[in-house]
């Protein structure tokens, strides 16, 4: 699995590399994961990480994020597994189930705005998080990726795994960098 992990990066720096010159180095990349870093992540969030994550996290442990920084796809930039927790404890401290938000789900996801089984990977840095769904409706399938909008009910399942979600970026249309 860890080969489709590091073909898919190999692709996603070519694509950026056809845009901009030294786009690899412009992403920031950090030295890839260890079995520690998922042992962390899944005692303290209380989820089993989907193998699809860990091989991409073992090829590169996430981004950081700073000015110039380009996102591995689409606008987020992937968070690495310290910042995952990170992120996890602050939407668990910041979630508040009366906010008022009208909730819009699809039949994949378990009807919550915030779920703590939730894993979110990458961010867009306004709020807004691409998360691992660990635990989905009987509809769904365990590790489906979604979107966390901070300001909006609308969680919606972008694709069955993580790398369905980069197979589908990479194929998009627009210029995403």
């Amino acid at each position: 699995m860890i080969n489709q992990a590091e073909w898919l990066w190999e692709r996603m720096i070519e694509r950026g590399e056809n845009f901009e010159s030294g786009f690899k180095e412009s992403l920031n990349l950090q030295p890839g994961a260890s079995d520690e870093d998922f042992q962390l992540i899944e005692k303290t969030l209380g989820v089993t990480l989907p193998e699809e994550v860990k091989s991409l996290y073992r090829v590169y442990n996430g981004q950081v994020w700073e000015l110039g920084t380009n996102p591995f796809v689409r606008n987020l930039t992937l968070s690495p597994t310290s910042e995952v927790i990170d992120n996890w404890c602050f939407l668990q401290e910041e979630f508040d189930p009366d906010d008022g938000l009208e909730l819009e789900f699809e039949k994949e996801l378990k009807p919550f705005l915030w779920n703590s089984k939730w894993i979110p990977i990458a961010a867009n840095g306004g709020g807004d998080y691409l998360c691992i769904d660990t635990d989905p409706s009987d509809a769904g399938t365990a590790g489906q990726v979604l979107y966390f909008w901070h300001d909006w009910g609308n969680r919606s399942v972008e694709a069955r795994n993580i790398f369905e979600f980069i197979e589908i970026c990479l194929k998009e249309d627009c210029e995403q960098y």
